[in-house]
């Protein structure tokens, strides 16, 4: 995998936009002091913290190459689960389970994706592990609560490592014309999908008038939802010469992926609201735990991957 001059471009276009709004963030603060403002103007300020820190974390993984980007992936895999784990009920039985699914499924899985198998890493959990977690419990002993303890594991397994491990997937694909180049489509599907989300919140602040869900995210509102789908959509379609799409095929991809993104971050808010907290940890000071900032990819993941190649791949 080369890394072009393109892909410094998206790199250093995304550190330009965060100083910018860092700048801007900085003057609101200073120039409006009633309290309501500031709350929603430091709420900002935290995002585009979170931004600072996942944007450089991202790309030092590029630059480390494949291995570097599947490790990355496979360290956020590693503390969503733990975040997930540490929000749900468990017995003793449950650890052994627990137990593999940290310290040997996890592993597994990125190593299939860092391997290009993808004829094994696309059912290594849903398949085989899904089998390997009741039989793991039910050696244990424990038959208690035993399909809720398990399917727990099981979806924890499904969401934070099997869904999120597709986004590195992307590097594995063979892509017409496009060979060597998969960074910068990694690039393209979380630059997207994470600026959907602060879309959504921008536009729902400016003219967010109608709810969405408010027994589950109060803060989701219809106009912030189709403003910030929308602005993704076309912030994808901007960025289509880093692509392997046409203009209109970057749109179509972008909506496909930011509507994902938002049904992602819904359920996972769902699970944080039946738990009793609002973040799921506290890895970005101020702005949640690594399942907080990804909750958008891992719905997105896997339709991005599956799209992408199965309309653009070498026949």
């Amino acid at each position: 995998m080369k890394y072009d001059l393109e892909t410094f471009e998206l790199i250093g276009g995304v550190i330009l936009l965060l100083a910018f709004a860092s700048t801007i963030g900085a003057i609101l603060k200073v120039r409006f002091k009633d309290a309501a403002t500031l709350k929603v103007i430091e709420n900002l300020n935290d995002r585009i913290r979170a931004w600072w820190i996942m944007v450089g974390v991202f790309g030092f993984g590029l630059m480390l190459g494949p291995v570097g980007t599947v490790a990355l992936f496979t360290f956020m895999s590693f503390l969503a689960l733990r975040e997930y784990i540490t929000l749900i009920p468990s017995k003793r039985g449950d650890h052994r389970a627990l137990f593999w699914g940290f310290f040997i499924v996890t592993p597994i899985q990125y190593i299939l994706v860092a391997n290009h198998w993808y004829g094994l890493f696309s059912i290594f959990i849903p398949v085989y592990v899904y089998m390997l977690i009741p039989i793991r419990n039910v050696i244990a002993g424990d038959w208690q609560h035993f399909l809720e303890r398990t399917a727990r594991i099981q979806w924890g397994l499904m969401v934070c490592v099997y869904f999120v491990s597709y986004a590195p997937a992307l590097l594995t694909l063979k892509l017409q014309n496009y060979e060597g180049q998969n960074a910068k489509l990694l690039f393209f599907f979380v630059c997207v999908v994470q600026m959907s989300d602060v879309f959504q919140y921008v536009w729902g602040k400016l003219c967010g008038r109608h709810k969405i869900a408010p027994n589950i995210s109060p803060n989701k509102t219809v106009e912030g939802l189709f403003g910030g789908i929308l602005s993704a959509s076309f912030l994808g379609m901007a960025l289509w010469w880093a692509t392997p799409f046409s203009p209109w095929q970057a749109f179509g991809m972008s909506l496909v992926i930011t509507i994902m993104g938002f049904f992602g971050g819904l359920t996972m808010s769902a699970i944080k609201r039946d738990r009793g907290v609002k973040d799921y940890g506290n890895f970005i000071a101020g702005h949640g735990g690594m399942l907080d900032r990804i909750d958008s990819l891992c719905f997105a993941a896997p339709v991005f991957f599956h799209l992408t190649r199965y309309f653009f791949t070498h026949s």
